[in-house]
């Protein structure tokens, strides 16, 4: 009969230890939150998808928006492509008398190569210019009917580069064009200025046009996302009730935004690839009439992620600001 109090006590000990034992960790913690994670993304992305028709809408809105500025971004990297061997620099061609010799013209162009102002120096004969003419006009047949060669020497000169001193190419070009053996002096320093100034002019275009559009990404998103929530308003007040914080109700819904401004992203680079695959044989059959081999470029693998990317981004901030906004004000009674 003495033992008999002493076991309270010990079972009282066990139940104890068993409790100490039963308590989670930071680790099995950490693996209940990124598996409910696991959970709501996947159980957000198959609501969307029992909805084809009005997810592949939004997919469509949300695409569309980000792929007019996707579109005039790979046309600018284009551009530049094809301006990348003119290297920043005007060209100032100048035509020598016909009177002047090949190898006058050639000792000319060595005299202006050593100028410090100057990079390349480049002569071009009579019989190449006429030539190159004949190649590049069509007009070989009627050329060699020509009694003489009425094409004359030319020395294409490249200066320093335009961005770093424009005033010295200026200076440049009065002074090669005061030389005696040369007849003509042209300076294509107007239309580069014009090219690079046009070309920054799209950059700060397609950037306000990507605001502008990356702000009716948020209002599209934002908006389906409120719906969405009207339409869980009850399923919300129930999760209240039963205790689930605000983070517990607003995790489906922003998966719920990050699908849809990925699929958006996506898509938009599925309709940039599809355009330009489209463009891409007139394009090259027009850069083969000028002896080009110049082909349409795409986004690259770090532009395309990044595509991606801004759509998820944007798509998670649609939601969060819906969110915010919205779900405060659905509270149990």
């Amino acid at each position: 009969m003495a033992t008999r109090p002493g076991k309270p006590r010990k079972e009282s000990a066990r139940r104890e230890q068993g409790a100490r034992h039963s308590r989670a960790t930071s680790g099995d913690r950490f693996n209940s939150y990124l598996s409910h994670h696991r959970l709501v993304a996947r159980d957000s992305f198959l609501r969307l998808l029992k909805t084809p028709v009005p997810s592949l809408m939004t997919w469509l809105v949300i695409g569309i928006a980000m792929a007019l500025p996707g579109s005039l971004y790979v046309g600018l990297s284009n551009v530049e492509t094809v301006s990348r061997d003119w290297d920043g620099a005007a060209r100032i061609s100048l035509y020598l008398h016909k009177v002047v010799s090949e190898r006058d013209g050639r000792e000319l162009a060595l005299k202006i190569e050593q100028r410090p102002d100057v990079t390349a120096v480049e002569y071009i004969s009579r019989s190449q210019a006429l030539e190159e003419f004949q190649q590049l006009s069509g007009y070989g047949e009627v050329l060699d009917n020509l009694d003489d060669n009425p094409l004359p020497s030319v020395i294409v000169v490249s200066p320093v580069d335009l961005e770093i001193d424009a005033k010295a190419t200026e200076q440049l070009f009065n002074e090669l064009k005061a030389m005696p053996q040369v007849d003509q002096a042209v300076l294509d320093l107007q239309w580069v200025q014009r090219l690079y100034s046009m070309m920054a002019l799209g950059k700060r275009l397609i950037l306000a046009l990507a605001a502008v559009l990356s702000l009716g990404v948020l209002l599209v998103i934002g908006n389906t996302i409120r719906l969405a929530i009207e339409s869980r308003r009850d399923e919300i007040v129930i999760v209240k009730l039963v205790g689930g914080t605000n983070a517990f109700v607003r995790r489906p819904f922003l998966y719920t935004g990050l699908w849809y401004g990925l699929g958006g992203g996506i898509l938009a680079w599925v309709i940039i690839g599809f355009t330009l695959f489209w463009l891409g044989p007139p394009v090259s059959e027009l850069a083969g009439l000028y002896q080009s081999q110049f082909q349409l470029q795409g986004l690259g693998v770090g532009d395309s992620l990044l595509m991606w990317v801004a759509g998820g981004v944007l798509g998670l901030l649609g939601a969060w600001l819906a969110v915010s906004r919205h779900l405060g004000a659905i509270e149990p009674r």
